[in-house]
């Protein structure tokens, strides 16, 4: 580890970034932003798409890096966008005849309250739509809740029981009631850069709570960048920090962290080969 601690620590261990997205990052280009995260041991890159405008762009770039992978799915902010062209298109990319091997979930789907950008009814029928895309493809998926703790746990309880590989709960900041009743389905639970942030003790309770095994790393850069770089923009680059204050709330060796979390990101999206 670097004795400046503001300096990126590489323990030589393998990372994977399980929630980012590359084509929101502006300050540097593509292969600098992935070159510096490579540089801090990251192995593996999971570029989220949220929208109709950025499918495409999500597909272009797995093709264009190897050690990028991707999602496809629509965030609840947009869920007003979402259509049975959107749908067709999703379908097509993701069924088994055709999915690329670079596409790894559905998502980022989900629901989203606090910023209701979208009617809550639509969010929920686009919500479930997405999760039966999922089913139909026995793929994981990528889930954005924020405020809507009882409905999410509603929805899932429908859908969890028929979903072979479950996926992630991606930047948990809700209660722990939903938390533990998710991991409890088999869903993972997303940590970010706000378990840094000095007012996230609810966050970091719920990390306290859930078992290493269910855990995944991920920045969702560019928001959201972990002490001590906040107020830049986020990049995978950053994720020892996370790793780092993890493995603090939780008592364990930052290399425990690592390795198990690892696992758990390719148990969770790489369990077919790549």
């Amino acid at each position: 580890m670097a004795k400046n601690k503001r300096d990126i620590p590489n323990y030589n261990l393998p990372i994977i970034e399980t929630h980012f997205h590359l084509d929101y990052l502006k300050e540097g280009s593509v292969e600098e932003i992935l070159q510096k995260a490579r540089l801090a041991g990251i192995e593996r890159f999971m570029t989220i798409a949220v929208s109709p405008d950025n499918l495409e762009k999500v597909i272009t770039l797995t093709e264009a890096h190897g050690d990028v992978y991707g999602t496809l799915g629509i965030h609840p902010h947009d869920a007003e966008l979402y259509n049975d062209d959107v749908e067709a298109f999703i379908r097509q990319h993701l069924s088994p005849e055709n999915r690329s091997h670079k596409l790894r979930a559905v998502g980022e789907i989900g629901l989203d309250y606090f910023y209701d950008n979208a009617d809550r009814k639509i969010q929920r029928d686009v919500f479930e739509r997405q999760l039966q895309i999922a089913v139909d493809f026995q793929l994981p998926v990528v889930i954005h809740t924020r405020e809507a703790d009882e409905d999410t746990q509603a929805i899932l309880s429908n859908f969890a029981p028929l979903m072979a590989n479950k996926g992630v709960i991606h930047s948990f900041t809700s209660g722990i009631e939903l938390a533990r009743y998710c991991v409890g389905q088999g869903f993972n639970l997303g940590i970010n850069g706000i378990v840094t942030f000095n007012k996230a003790d609810n966050v970091r309770e719920v990390v306290a709570d859930t078992p290493i095994e269910k855990l995944l790393l991920e920045t969702d850069a560019p928001f959201l960048t972990p002490a001590p770089y906040r107020g830049k923009e986020n990049a995978p680059c950053y994720l020892p920090f996370i790793a780092e204050k993890i493995a603090e709330v939780k008592g364990l060796e930052v290399e425990q962290v690592l390795t198990q979390c690892y696992q758990n990101s390719m148990e969770t999206f790489f369990s077919e080969p790549c």
